[in-house]
């Protein structure tokens, strides 16, 4: 057993050379491709699908409104119906008042026609 300092055996250990690794094959690199698609696909079904559903029921809805409906605005205003337009209803708040408002603003149907809406 040689007697050497604790400097000459970080010199030693620092001047050895590191094992070789093996070469970096398809492997892991297929396996993250899978886990982002994974985690990709996972926020699609969380999020973007119920989504699209949701705007697609919400433009069926305003597609199908009529004279008569009664509805709910997203400011909170019930009211009925009037009078359809292209891009907006006209929309009886009360008797003697009546306001325009644009399609996208309607939230939902509380009665169709003097049926009531299920929720």
């Amino acid at each position: 057993m040689t007697n050497m300092s604790p400097f000459a055996a970080l010199t030693h250990f620092a001047q050895a050379t590191a094992p070789s690794a093996a070469p970096a094959g398809p492997g892991p690199m297929w396996q993250m491709l899978l886990f982002y698609a994974l985690i990709a696909g996972g926020f699609y079904f969380l999020f973007i699908a119920p989504q699209r559903k949701k705007q697609k029921a919400h433009e069926k809805m305003l597609s199908e409104l009529q004279s008569g409906d009664e509805v709910l605005t997203t400011g909170g205003i019930y009211g009925v119906v009037t009078n359809v337009k292209e891009d907006r209803f006209i929309v009886r708040i009360s008797d003697t008042t009546k306001v325009e408002i644009a399609k996208g603003f309607i939230s939902s149907v509380t009665k169709r026609n003097g049926v009531e809406e299920k929720k």
